[in-house]
């Protein structure tokens, strides 16, 4: 009877043994093509992937992910500041002087007595020039975001602030604003000013889009351990077109007439200067939806 037993132990302990290699077989394998699949992802710049969370091994895939999506955002802009920088300084420095000789010229009694066409022309050199000028201070609004002066600031404090400035604009084209959040204590390390500005921005956007509601979603996150404040900015406006979705972000890139194409990609800025991240989640016939991530 003993023998027997002991047998069946060594016999059930041979069979447990053996399907715990077969599972960490499979899981390994499994593994290693998801790990394949990032590697080439990331080698070809493709980001727009994420791995489920269901697994230690996936959550620091999705961790090495994010870094490198933060990198890259980072190192554009980056480059489109210095980019900026350098035009602005030399189209100014171009431009300027032609817009004020030009000017002055157009309105001097001689011109306008000896040659009314060439007078006409100076006008229109000096007004084809101050577009130019306008134009440029845009490029230097882009550029000019400073560092962020950043201290503890309570988020929902700030949601409020930002939805009773703008409320008069709000209840002018019938927008309803909310913000909402399971803890109204979650603190941020931020500059106020900045991310204040990038609220407002993502407000009024939604406004220009037709929308009737503005829901803002604070949450906060635990990922991979460490722990992180997730904002979604969801509004039900007219769509952002698929073309549009991939250049948002691009500085100077718009649809709207009047638009500078700057806002999005100042908002962005901002963020990445707090080492966090601004996103278009996905934009439907249901709802546009953006996410700030605060780390």
């Amino acid at each position: 009877m003993t023998f027997s037993l002991t047998h069946l132990l060594l016999i059930v302990a041979a069979v447990v043994t053996a399907t715990a290699v077969v599972v960490a077989a499979v899981m390994r394998r499994r593994d290693n093509r998801r790990l394949s699949f990032m590697l080439d992802a990331l080698e070809d710049g493709e980001l727009n992937f994420r791995f489920l969370e269901n697994s230690r091994f996936n959550r620091t895939l999705n961790r090495i992910r994010t870094l490198f999506e933060q990198q890259r955002q980072q190192g554009e802009q980056e480059s489109w500041v210095k980019l900026i920088r350098v035009l602005t300084h030399e189209i100014m420095n171009t431009v300027a002087p032609i817009a004020s000789l030009s000017d002055a010229l157009s309105k001097s009694p001689d011109v306008g007595e000896n040659n009314s066409d060439m007078k006409n022309g100076l006008a229109i050199i000096s007004e084809a020039s101050q577009h130019l000028i306008g134009f440029v201070e845009n490029y230097r609004r882009l550029a000019g975001v400073g560092a962020p002066v950043r201290r503890p600031v309570v988020l929902q404090t700030l949601l409020d602030k930002v939805i009773a400035l703008n409320h008069e604009q709000l209840e002018n084209s019938g927008v309803t604003c909310s913000s909402h959040t399971d803890d109204t204590g979650i603190v941020i390390y931020a500059d106020e000013g900045q991310i204040s500005q990038v609220f407002i921005n993502l407000i009024l956007n939604a406004i220009q889009a037709g929308a009737s509601t503005i829901d803002i979603t604070v949450r906060s996150v635990r990922t991979g351990g460490d722990d992180t404040v997730s904002v979604t900015v969801a509004n039900n406006g007219a769509p952002i077109p698929l073309a549009v979705q991939e250049q948002i972000f691009t500085p100077f890139y718009t649809t709207k007439p009047k638009g500078s194409g700057i806002g999005c990609a100042i908002a962005r800025q901002i963020m990445l200067g707090h080492g966090g991240s601004l996103s278009l989640v996905g934009s439907d016939n249901e709802q546009t939806v953006f996410r700030l991530v605060f780390r």
